[in-house]
């Protein structure tokens, strides 16, 4: 199956099921779903977040009721943005809301700032197609807030939530240190919510069905891809078996799944029964991320798959802390070495090492990401990893490209 498909039980609220799926939705039928219903009572929507326990969809899966209660709390002037840059290249979710549902996420724009107190939004993205459907939608509803659509250019850090805040204010889209984060010192100086796009369609969705909050607070879209088969964006319920996907999009005789994008790593035995929620993902080892999962059949080298995932976070990086541009360089390169059949049992233990050590020593995700799937090539592939330092691989003699074409998945 490709294309675009939701799993959810029939008539339940979903982010997929609101038609049209091939045009972009107008005002008329987002209104007659139950869109942009007043908000009564801004406390009382925060405890339904709370209560649902819905948490953040742009890769992090930190609480959102956590996030809008802390800006909300936070003295001064206060301001929403709706972050639509998906760094990650197998991620297409994002630019499909924004470019299929744009009412939705500027409903839960409006909804996050009545809840903060905020008197600004900021619409943030890099996609052409989805900028004009934001504008589209933006006039046909005209908001009472002031909403500005800021667009930047696609690479894998610029969604990240400090170099969000830094190209609104004018400065290059790459991370700074912390703190202060956005939600103490964002735009402007001002307290700053950054909240990811299929966030903040759920808020609008929860707030519109509240009698389904709790489904649709655990509903996720994932974007599903392999080398082999076609791609699709899906919308699944928490706990989905990560097999019973692969089967439903054609990938069913896949060998192994890189999760959440690049950060939640490869996973070779067992992967097939994995549950496709955070608390299983975090016990099993992994992440579920921007919810990506890319497929490796039978043909597909592990090594290489993670060399070119190395290689691309490594071309990616901001240049801006030396361990990250290090780091991933240093992995690329011994992970190179692995593919040639050139490494010893030393520099696959400096791997090892490596892997532990660098996590959470950057201003951002990307040197995790890295780490991640150098930790988990090891752990989950030691055998091929052998093999791979015995004697050169055929699949894994070319330089992989740093561009992430094994990975990106076109918008549906």
């Amino acid at each position: 199956m490709t294309g675009v498909f939701s799993l959810l039980p029939e008539g339940r609220a979903g982010l997929l099921v609101a038609p049209p799926r091939t045009a972009g939705e107008g005002i008329d039928g987002y209104l007659a779903a139950g869109g942009y219903a007043p908000l009564v009572a801004p406390d009382r929507l925060l405890g339904r977040i709370a209560a649902a326990g819905l948490r953040g969809r742009g890769g992090a899966g930190f609480p959102a009721a956590v996030k809008l209660r802390t800006v909300r709390d936070s003295p001064g002037p206060r301001v929403v943005v709706a972050n639509g840059e998906e760094g990650e290249p197998g991620s297409v979710k994002d630019r499909w809301l924004l470019r299929h549902r744009p009412h939705a996420v500027l409903d839960g724009l409006r909804l996050a700032a009545a809840v903060t107190g905020a008197e600004r939004g900021f619409v943030y993205l890099s996609d052409a197609a989805a900028e004009r459907a934001v504008r589209g939608a933006l006039a046909e509803s005209s908001p009472e807030l002031r909403i500005d659509v800021v667009r930047t250019e696609h690479t894998y850090v610029a969604g990240e939530e400090s170099a969000v805040v830094r190209c609104i204010d004018g400065g290059p889209a790459l991370p700074t240190a912390k703190p202060p984060r956005p939600f103490e010192s964002g735009v402007g100086g001002a307290p700053t919510l950054v909240a990811n796009v299929e966030t903040l369609a759920r808020v609008a969705l929860m707030h519109s069905r509240p009698d389904e909050a709790d489904a649709v607070a655990a509903s996720h879209l994932v974007t599903l891809s392999g080398g082999v088969g076609g791609a699709a964006l899906a919308e699944v319920p928490a706990g989905t078996n990560v097999g019973f996907l692969a089967t439903v999009c054609g990938h069913g005789r896949a060998r192994a799944v890189l999760l959440g994008g690049m950060f939640g790593g490869l996973h070779g035995g067992g992967w097939y029964g994995l549950a496709l929620d955070h608390d299983s993902l975090k016990a099993a080892g992994a992440a579920l991320g921007c919810g990506a999962l890319h497929f490796l059949h039978p043909n597909d080298c592990p090594v290489a798959v993670a060399v070119e995932a190395a290689a691309y976070l490594g071309a990616q990086s901001a240049r801006q802390c030396g361990v990250c541009l290090s780091g991933t360089g240093a992995m690329t390169k011994a992970l190179q070495a692995v593919a040639c059949g050139e490494a010893d049992l030393d520099l696959i233990a400096q791997l090892h090492r490596w892997s532990q050590q660098l996590p959470g020593r950057g201003a951002c995700g990307l040197l995790d990401a890295a780490a991640r799937v150098v930790a988990t090539l090891l752990a989950h592939f030691p055998d091929v990893v052998d093999a791979h330092a015995r004697s050169a691989c055929p699949d894994c003699a070319s330089t992989a490209p740093e561009d992430g074409r094994r990975f990106t998945v076109p918008v549906p």
